[in-house]
């Protein structure tokens, strides 16, 4: 899957006495992977904690309250989909990023729509996964933005990630959120599908700018007043979208 990462007497000693960065999370129920990662993150100064099932990955997130997760999907107990789907209900801003055998596009869309901020596929470069999860890092680390944001008679919390217009609650799924979040950051800006890609999803080699288009479309159909016929969120023909309040 991975070539193993061996370190010298001199690196584990400087590893050791450096400076911790933030704890990285690993639910994996392989043991020898679980070791190739903890090797990965101990060597760039993070502090490693390691769950082999759903169930504890769970207790050790909450414990831990970590910088980052890496989430295997197939798990003992409480499988990657749910968890991943319960992590990002506990602490919406804690970036997981799941690292899977398993390719298929539908898998990826599922995943990222549940809330994962990146989806890495085993066999994985060790470089690459380590850029992946710093990058969700700091884009996690930001300034925070307004936490409430009104327009067009909606509310939206995204602290406490309620919707609404007047008294009315609006359904919208974490990712929804994350995707409206950058919206009103950038409001009146015309930002392309693979910026939003990028910056949302996290994901710099996405298989296809379709996901952009059907997430503008349900948001349009949850806060448009005449969705057929947008107000707000506005398609700009050979650019992309643009955020109107």
């Amino acid at each position: 899957m991975v070539k193993e990462l061996e370190l010298s007497v001199g690196e584990q000693e400087e590893s050791a006495s450096a400076p911790r960065l933030g704890t990285i999370l690993i639910v994996e129920d392989d043991p020898r992977m679980q070791k190739v990662l903890q090797r990965v993150f101990s060597v760039e100064h993070y502090t490693v904690v390691t769950a082999g099932d759903g169930q504890t990955g769970l207790d050790l997130f909450r414990t831990h309250r970590p910088a980052a997760v890496i989430l295997d999907l197939i798990l003992p107990e409480i499988s990657g989909r749910e968890l991943c789907q319960t992590m990002k209900a506990i602490s919406n801003d804690t970036p997981v990023i799941v690292l899977s055998a398993v390719a298929e596009v539908v898998d990826k869309v599922l995943l990222l729509e549940l809330g994962a901020d990146d989806y890495v596929t085993k066999p994985f470069s060790p470089r690459e996964l380590m850029a992946r999860v710093q990058a969700a890092i700091r884009r996690r680390r930001r300034p925070a933005a307004a936490m409430t944001y009104r327009f067009a008679g909606c509310e939206l919390d995204f602290q406490k990630m309620t919707a609404r217009r007047g008294e009315v609650p609006i359904p919208l799924t974490s990712h929804e959120f994350r995707l409206l979040k950058f919206f009103t950051e950038h409001a009146e800006r015309v930002l392309s599908r693979e910026e939003l890609l990028n910056e949302v999803w996290g994901y710099n080699c996405y298989p296809t700018t379709r996901t952009v288009d059907n997430q503008i479309l349900k948001l349009r159909q949850k806060l448009e007043p005449d969705p057929s016929n947008p107000r707000h969120l506005l398609t700009i023909y050979g650019a992309g979208y643009k955020f109107v309040p």
